[in-house]
């Protein structure tokens, strides 16, 4: 009973151990680092460790010297020597693999030179030496080629390659006929090929027209004798696509690894003999020993991360590993069947049956085992979702849902689908992020693309009014407010899901100035501020509940794919009782849109929108940003800045050029007197939002472009025409009908105000 007990727990602990090992191989994978954290580490199919980094000048490589260009002109990327052009097809740890640079002279039947190209390549700055590995080749019947170059002094070499007809010419290895190699130094850091001839190919012309030089791995070339002598072309792209020049890399060239001190964690560090010094993991390690915290043990008892094998009892040790014979046997555990029976002739016990039983035994054991585990688990998942169901209002929540006429207010996700449509809320699917929550791009199963919202912690005490809130929003139906779709309370936080918008946002396309000026033309910026005025309008008077947004601004209103506006982000609104006109809140909002009363005396009304509203139009009709460290201390606001200027009557300095060339006089003054209005200090003294509305309807009136206006009046009305011009987003060239004079002038106008339009994108 001792000895089984024993084998029992001998293995319950190996198999306890290997799970363990197994569970935390993937942290150690995932912690033995590539690059700098945030370095790109791939280009195409090639993997860019540090100390090489991708990006010069981006501060991912050791130094300068091991800064990489990836070149994504090219399909797939190419990898290339900082910006140089040296192509890289291949590194390890201490060598790479770059371009071969080819020398070749080409003769016509006369002897005369048809084509001339001689090759060289410098490392002089930088951590790299042409390995011996390679060998400079020279490939012709009637050539010789000098390679001259430096290695901490100065080198000379050369080769010859003769023959007098193809059948002498043998095929698969260089002998000095036809084909010529010889060694470099070691620490090459320069050469330059150059090809001479004897007889200028006069007498082999006929099956040898070129000669050729390059420097290339030796392993990688295969001489095919007189074939690669007649068909010079095709031998040139053959060289150059699959023989590579190879270079070894050191840290340092002039200091060694005592001085250095580099090497991290588990790993060694060697001086090279070119000079400098490498770091290596240590046998039994894995990862980058110039990265902390450096290298990681390798689990040689887990057969997918290791290329041992063991054949009995396996236990992973710091750097190595132990193999056994399983208890009751002996010999060697390494190899297939070196593991016997001990006293295998005279033992009568069953050992062998008596062990598979026992396994198969405690295999059953430990799969019920783990069955309950996840059981338990599964349950106490289950359980903290219906705290945060009932946390966040849940039971609450259906019993409104089961309220007559309120069955389909509301969609109840579950935890699973939306994590299953962010991906797990994978960092790649977030869209934005604001001051209550974070917005992720969801798909559902049935392909719909929606917005999904975690919001921040939500106070208890509030969770009945938050329902109610969820409950009206999702009423809210207007083609300019973003339309909420459902919710999700299984989480710790709640959850909502909109429509998804899909053309960014209104700060977005006004601020945006890649082409030189933003897209947005006068008549679009109007239509967009009627469109959001609207729906304010009926969030504040026409929705069941009165709804003051409280955080309004260009990047809440968005624009879909047909342009049309849409006011979102209500995580900072507030309801607003029928009979009241004010609300005392904490105050939230967004520093350049706050409303100073709300600021002040935290009395939320519905003309607190009025006034973030009217930076929103300042905005538009200036193309600068709310804040701006440009304007003077006293005018970095904005608003205050608009105010000033309209009350110095200086409104038409501060609009944008292309606003001011294709808005009317009037027009522009009008919207100007309706922005200082919404920016009054006091809140009485602010239209609400459906006079705004109104008023911003009532400009589009105004037809007649401004500087038309004054010469062409006249000429008009004494034709009896009325001539509307519609100015379009996506032309440059203006379309009224200019006379020559006029349009030199207008010519002039534009150039000395800048003007430049670029199309929408």
């Amino acid at each position: 009973m001792l000895l089984l007990f024993t084998l029992i727990l001998l293995m319950f602990t190996n198999l306890q151990l290997q799970l363990s090992m197994a569970s935390s191989w993937p942290s150690l994978q995932e912690s033995a680092a590539t690059a700098k954290s945030g370095c790109q580490t791939h280009c195409g199919n090639l993997t860019v460790a540090y100390p090489f980094g991708i990006g010069v000048g981006s501060g991912c490589s050791r130094d300068a010297s091991f800064d990489l260009t990836c070149n994504t002109t090219h399909d797939p990327p190419k990898l290339f020597i900082k910006s140089g052009n040296l192509q890289i097809f291949k590194i390890s740890d201490s060598e790479m693999w770059i371009t071969n640079f080819i020398a070749y002279r080409c003769y016509n039947q006369l002897g005369g030179v048809t084509d001339d190209i001689f090759a060289w390549t410098s490392l002089a700055t930088t951590p790299f030496a042409f390995s011996q590995k390679n060998k400079f080749s020279v490939i012709g019947c009637d050539d010789f080629a000098l390679i001259t170059g430096t290695n901490g002094g100065d080198f000379s070499s050369g080769c010859f390659g003769l023959c007098g007809k193809p059948n002498d010419v043998p095929d698969g290895y260089c002998s000095g006929i036809g084909c010529c190699q010889t060694a470099i130094p070691k620490g090459l850091k320069t050469y330059n090929a150059s090809l001479l001839s004897l007889r200028n190919h006069t007498r082999v012309v006929s099956f040898n027209r070129c000669g050729f030089a390059f420097l290339g791995e030796e392993q990688s070339f295969r001489f095919r004798g007189a074939e690669d002598l007649s068909n010079a072309s095709e031998f040139h792209t053959r060289v150059q696509t699959m023989v590579h020049t190879v270079l070894e890399w050191v840290i340092e060239s002039n200091r060694s690894c005592v001085e250095a001190n580099e090497c991290k964690g588990n790993s060694s560090c060697s001086d090279a003999d070119i000079g400098g010094y490498r770091c290596s993991c240590n046998n039994g390690y894995h990862g980058n020993p110039y990265l902390d915290p450096g290298c990681k043990d390798i689990n040689e008892c887990d057969e997918e991360q290791s290329n041992i094998h063991c054949y009995g009892h396996c236990v992973n040790t710091a750097g190595s590993y132990n193999c056994t014979c399983w208890p009751g046997y002996t010999g060697d555990a390494k190899t297939p069947d070196g593991c016997r029976l001990i006293n295998a002739n005279t033992s009568k016990f069953p050992v062998m049956a008596f062990t598979l039983a026992l396994v198969f035994g405690f295999v059953a054991i430990l799969s019920g085992l783990i069955g309950v585990f996840f059981g338990i688990r599964k349950r106490k998942l289950n359980k903290l979702r219906e705290k945060f169901f009932q946390q966040n209002g849940g039971v609450f929540l259906k019993q409104k849902l089961n309220a007559p006429g309120t069955s389909d207010a509301v969609i109840m996700f579950t935890t699973q689908q939306l994590r299953k449509a962010t991906g797990n809320y994978s960092e790649d699917r977030i869209v934005g992020r604001g001051g209550y929550g974070v917005v992720y791009k969801g798909i559902l199963p049935d392909k719909r693309v929606v917005a999904i919202k975690k919001s921040k912690l939500v106070d208890e005490t509030q969770s009945e009014q938050f329902i109610n809130e969820v409950l009206i929003l999702t009423q809210v139906i207007h083609r300019n407010v973003v339309k909420l779709l459902g919710c999700c309370l299984e989480e710790e936080v709640p959850v909502l899901v909109y429509e998804f918008i899909s053309n960014n946002t209104l700060f977005y396309h006004i601020h945006d100035r890649s082409g030189g000026m933003s897209w947005l033309s006068w008549e679009s910026r109007l239509r967009v501020a009627i469109e959001a005025a609207s729906a304010l309008g009926y969030l504040h008077s026409q929705a069941a509940t009165p709804i003051i947004h409280r955080d309004v601004k260009s990047t809440n209103i968005l624009l879909d794919e047909n342009y049309t506006t849409k006011i979102s982000d209500f995580g900072a609104s507030r309801l607003v009782p029928l009979d009241h006109d004010q609300v005392t809140t904490l105050v939230q909002g967004t520093l350049g849109y706050l409303d100073p009363e709300y600021f002040h005396t935290s009395q939320l009304t519905d003309k607190s929108d009025v006034y973030s509203f009217g930076v929103v139009l300042a905005e538009l009709i200036t193309g600068q940003k709310p804040l701006s460290a440009n304007r003077t201390d006293d005018d970095k606001n904005l608003a205050t800045y608009f105010v000033k200027a309209m009350k110095e009557n200086r409104l038409f300095e501060i609009v944008e050029p292309r606003v001011l060339r294709e808005g009317t006089l009037e027009q522009l003054q009008a919207a100007g007197d309706l922005v200082k209005r919404c920016l009054n200090l006091h809140g009485n003294d602010r239209p609400n939002m459906k006079e705004v509305a109104m008023e911003l309807e009532g400009l589009k009136k105004f037809k007649t472009h401004p500087w038309d206006q004054q010469q062409t009046v006249h000429e008009e009305e004494s034709r009896g025409l009325i001539l509307e011009i519609e100015q379009s987003d996506l032309y440059e060239v203006p379309l009224i009908p200019y006379s020559s004079n006029e349009w030199e002038s207008y010519s002039g106008s534009t150039t000395s105000m800048n003007f430049q339009e670029s199309k929408p994108r």
